[in-house]
């Protein structure tokens, strides 16, 4: 009985409750951060192989900040620093494993619009994000207001929005779950529950910045899942290869996760699919919660693959982060 109310809990978070257990508005301030390492197998601390995935450590993160949690997107440098967003606008940084960060750990409410701030706060369900290396611009995709937004270097302004027909047709509470930006400056967003005839998930692909008001309509291409997992984050890993991380809630296992690679047609035509091939499953007895945040890292010319979970502000769930060697070429 017990696991099956919690299971009920679990799925109750999943459906539309726009302002349920978000933190109240805050200002910006210090952040500290407590991890704990964890084994990948607590059944067996030893087991360091997933598939092409190499266990590199894992942690559970809290914080007495009432901010804190709700990580749905981050992204991540090799010497640890997380750069982490959670589903009500907030931002926050920190350093998880050996030595010491160089930047101090903080916590923020993302900029906004002038004119967007009539909006109630509990709207900026901030689900997805991206970087560019080369100019420090990010990129954030909000899931209830179905759109893209632009911010400089250091999230300092933010420099341009646009909401798109395309993720409007989308429900509200399923839209814009992962937002990729590939190598060659195309932009990959994948829709959590808009579906398309055939089952497969609405994806569309962006010739140019998706905040940009001159960009050109996307086209449509067809994600298809492991089956009956939905996407929850995806970060390119060059102009054609993306990973996507999935999510699944189920009765036996509650929340398990797994990692999949798909790969664009070299000229890719309207409705093309994008079959996902899973490199590795993360399910009892390993590490599993509500995986939804995905970065990718280097480290000595190797690919490094982050991990993290958003615990929706429950006591019952956990803040996770994992980090994993990515044996891929």
């Amino acid at each position: 009985m017990r696991r099956i109310l919690i299971v009920l809990l679990l799925a109750i978070l999943l459906l539309p409750a726009p302002h349920k257990n978000k933190p109240e508005p805050f200002g910006p301030g210090p952040l500290l951060v407590r991890a704990r390492p964890l084994p990948l197998n607590a059944a067996d601390p030893g087991q360091r192989d997933l598939g092409p995935l190499h266990y590199l450590g894992g942690w559970q993160l809290s914080s007495a900040h009432h901010g804190f949690g709700g990580i749905s997107s981050l992204l991540a440098e090799p010497d640890g620093q997380i750069l982490a967003l959670s589903d009500s606008g907030t931002l926050m940084g920190f350093h998880v494993g050996s030595g010491r960060g160089e930047r101090r750990p903080f916590i923020a409410p993302l900029p906004i619009r002038p004119q967007d701030r009539d909006r109630p706060w509990w709207a900026w369900d901030s689900e997805a994000m991206a970087r560019d290396p080369a100019t420090g611009r990010y990129w954030v995709g909000f899931e209830l207001q179905q759109m893209v937004c632009r911010y400089s270097p250091g999230f300092a302004r933010v420099e341009a929005c646009r909401t798109w027909p395309e993720m409007e047709a989308w429900p509200e509470t399923g839209s814009i779950e992962s937002l990729a930006r590939l190598s060659d400056g195309r932009f990959l967003v994948l829709a959590e529950m808009g579906m398309t005839a055939d089952g497969s998930h609405d994806a569309l692909l962006f010739a140019g910045d998706p905040a940009e008001a001159a960009t050109a309509h996307p086209m449509h291409l067809r994600y298809v899942p492991p089956r009956g997992y939905r996407p929850t984050d995806a970060v390119a890993l060059d102009e054609r290869h993306v990973l996507v991380l999935n999510r699944r809630l189920t009765l036996q296992s509650l929340f398990t996760a797994t990692l999949a690679m798909i790969e664009l047609p070299e000229r890719p035509r309207p409705g093309d699919r994008l079959k996902a091939r899973a490199l590795a499953r993360l399910a009892p007895p390993l590490l599993a919660d509500n995986f939804e945040g995905l970065a990718v890292t280097r480290e000595g010319g190797r690919r490094i693959v982050w991990i993290a979970s958003d615990d929706n502000h429950e006591f019952f769930q956990r803040t996770l982060l994992l980090k994993f060697g990515l044996d891929w070429e």
